[in-house]
């Protein structure tokens, strides 16, 4: 397995424990990351709502470099990034002329996409090329007793058209598979598939924050000990802004978030330091206690 890595900016900066945990796993479970190291921002959903032709090229400057390599697939660990870089790749296969007019802009470059690249996220490739059995095979340190809620994050999920949700309707239900896969119990609960509050952070904090609250203290109430996301944005706003969102609900919550390399790695033996457990805002105390990780 074989991929063109790119990491997405904030898995470097923002969450600068899930680059190295996202790459320790890869390796461990078989999957060759080719670093896209001179890759751009895909703009995040947010470019391309001020100027859409920029976003375009520069996601297809991502995929010409893919192209270059000799490599038909990107492989990303942020739910965010695979949207976009879904979205813009949809695009332009779907129109010719227009994918000719991006090209004229990669010029410059040298560059040329010629709309052969496909894009997954960690959490597709781990299901549909590595295999659930195969993962569990590989568990040596399984999750049992733990009850792990999932948190997807939208643009994993939508728009589904641009998503291979045809092909793959279950992708919906991939995080609960690899948490079993895992040994531990998936939670059911109506947040999972709901926006974070990322998005509207910036311009309505205190709906943001309500948000917040609200999917991380009905995963508490449902027996949670974890949510665990493939989405690093979500992670952000789940982590960072859980302590005032608490303040704001007037109740505690303390629901550490895990990023999914970082809860894969766990049951694959890994320790507390190369998963970056410590690096969290919600301390994961009580998960590595459970999880008997050392």
């Amino acid at each position: 397995m074989r991929y063109a890595f790119w990491p997405g900016c904030v898995s470097k900066a923002g969450t600068p424990e899930l680059f190295p945990a996202a790459t320790a796993v890869a390796n461990k479970i078989g999957m060759d990351l080719v670093e896209l190291d001179q890759a751009n921002c895909t703009g995040a959903g947010v470019l391309g709502e001020r100027n859409e032709e920029l976003v375009d090229t520069l996601n297809a400057r991502n995929f010409a470099m893919a192209e270059q390599m000799g490599l038909d697939t990107i492989l990303t660990i942020c739910s965010t990034c695979q949207g976009v870089m879904s979205s813009v790749n949809y695009k332009l296969r779907e129109k010719p002329e227009y994918l000719a007019k991006i090209n004229e802009n990669l010029k410059e470059e040298g560059l040329e996409y010629k709309g052969t690249v496909r894009v997954t996220h960690m959490m597709w490739a781990v299901v549909e090329e590595l295999g659930l059995d195969k993962l569990s095979e590989m568990v040596v340190n399984p999750l049992t007793g733990l009850r792990i809620a999932p948190f997807y994050g939208c643009y994993i999920l939508r728009p589904r058209y641009v998503l291979g949700m045809d092909e793959h309707p279950d992708r919906t239900q991939y995080l609960e598979k690899i948490i079993a896969a895992l040994g531990a119990e998936p939670i059911d609960y109506e947040g999972k598939l709901r926006c974070c509050g990322f998005p509207i952070m910036t311009i309505n904090q205190d709906n943001g924050l309500k948000m917040v609250a609200n999917h991380t203290l009905e995963a508490k109430d449902k027996g949670a000990h974890a949510l665990v996301t493939p989405c690093p944005l979500c992670h952000l706003n789940l982590d960072e802004f859980q302590p005032r969102a608490a303040s704001k609900a007037g109740e505690s919550i303390d629901m550490p978030v895990l990023h999914l390399p970082q809860l894969i790695g766990s049951a694959l033996g890994f320790n507390v330091k190369e998963m970056g457990l410590k690096r969290h805002i919600i301390s994961t105390d009580n998960f590595v206690e459970i999880a008997g990780i050392s």
